[in-house]
């Protein structure tokens, strides 16, 4: 075992970002590292602690806060089992600490962001798989952070659909 790493994950709930997160820990989270779940939410939903923190993000909230229900709908998200279920065991067994933030606005301009002002060692992404007009035509934001962020980025991409 190393240095305690900052291992950045992405999450939108999305299953792209669910298998992300499950890679990280089956492949990259060691004993004694921190996991930062980075949530980024739209800039058009307005809850109250948007207006606190909408350049610096949230504070650093604890897996126990984060998990109930109150906490989560405070910065616009609704808490999903199945991430909970799958953090629960890592801070356990691992003795991984484990974090949520949240920001408000671009994903991948705030991805980015977070990579720099928490000093990631590393930062974990789901990618869609879109092809390359899509990809030029809507934006990747994975090929944004890769490019972009301050430290090593692994973009995570889902099995191809039979």
């Amino acid at each position: 075992m190393g240095k305690a790493r900052v291992i950045g994950i992405g999450m939108d709930y999305s299953a792209t970002s669910k298998i992300a997160l499950k890679w990280a820990i089956d492949n990259l989270i060691e004993e004694g590292d921190t996991i930062i779940i980075i949530h980024v939410v739209s800039s058009k939903v307005e809850p109250t602690s948007k207006q606190l923190f909408e350049d610096t993000g949230s504070p650093l909230i604890p897996l126990d806060e984060f998990k109930q229900i109150n906490v989560s709908k405070y910065y616009g998200l609704n808490p999903d089992k199945e991430v909970i279920d799958m953090l629960e065991p890592v801070a356990k067994h691992k003795k991984v600490t484990v974090v949520s933030k949240v920001y408000w606005g671009d994903a991948r301009e705030k991805l980015c962001d977070a990579a720099e002002s928490l000093k990631f060692d590393s930062l974990v992404i789901g990618g869609r798989g879109l092809g390359v007009l899509k990809r030029v035509l809507l934006g990747s934001v994975s090929n944004y952070v890769v490019q972009n962020a301050t430290c090593p980025v692994t973009v995570v991409k889902t099995s191809p659909q039979k």
